[in-house]
């Protein structure tokens, strides 16, 4: 699976250790991208939907815990201004 959500417990988030993560923000817009990296991000604030090349979506919102997998490209559509931690690398947050 190309993108998964959940919503993490305080314990998880803390092993993480979230609040050590780079910061990023973007207003309503919607944007092509593409992961060189699998990306772990911790939603502060907004609201998102990606779709998939591959027709598949996924929308999250605040506190949600939202992963990425490397070589995805996928069309950001951000319908409400987000905040978020963000960090790169394979992190297991099943």
């Amino acid at each position: 699976m190309s993108m998964k959500k959940k919503k993490p417990t305080e314990d998880e988030l803390k092993k993480l250790n979230v609040e050590a993560w780079g910061t990023w923000s973007k207003q309503v817009s919607e944007f092509d991208w593409f992961y060189d990296d699998t990306e772990t991000c911790y939603i502060l604030e907004g609201e998102v939907e990606v779709t998939g090349a591959d027709g598949s979506k996924i929308s999250f919102e605040k506190g949600d815990l939202v992963q990425f997998k490397k070589g995805l490209k996928c069309i950001w559509n951000v319908k409400k201004p987000v905040r978020k931690y963000y960090n790169f690398g394979d992190l297991d947050i099943d």
